[in-house]
C-alpha cells in the first residue's frame, strides 16, 4: 500500500487529491509511484472510497480527481490521507 494524497477539496461530486511531493522520491525513478486513470483508493482503514479519474496540474506533484463510492460521503475526506495497494 502506499500513500497517495490528502484530499484538498470536493468539486461537483468529485474529491480532489494533491499527490505527495515526487522530487523526494529516494530512488530518483517515481514513474512507478504515480498514480493512473482508474487506481482503486482506499482510506485508513482499508476500505475502498473510489477511483481516479483524472490527474492534472504540474508534473512534480499533480492533482487528482477521485470519483466516491455512492456510499462514501466527499466533505468528511477532506483532509483525510488516502492510499492505493
Amino acid at each position: 500500500m502506499r500513500r497517495v494524497g490528502t484530499v484538498v477539496r470536493t468539486a461537483q461530486g468529485l474529491a480532489v487529491l494533491r499527490t505527495d511531493d515526487m522530487d523526494g522520491r529516494e530512488n530518483g525513478d517515481d514513474a512507478d509511484h504515480r498514480e493512473t486513470i482508474g487506481t482503486m483508493v482506499l482510506d485508513d482503514s482499508l476500505e475502498e472510497v473510489g477511483r481516479v479519474v483524472d490527474v492534472f496540474g504540474p508534473v512534480s506533484r499533480p492533482y487528482l480527481a477521485m470519483t466516491p463510492h455512492d456510499d462514501v460521503h466527499l466533505p468528511a475526506l477532506v483532509g483525510s490521507t488516502l492510499y492505493a495497494r
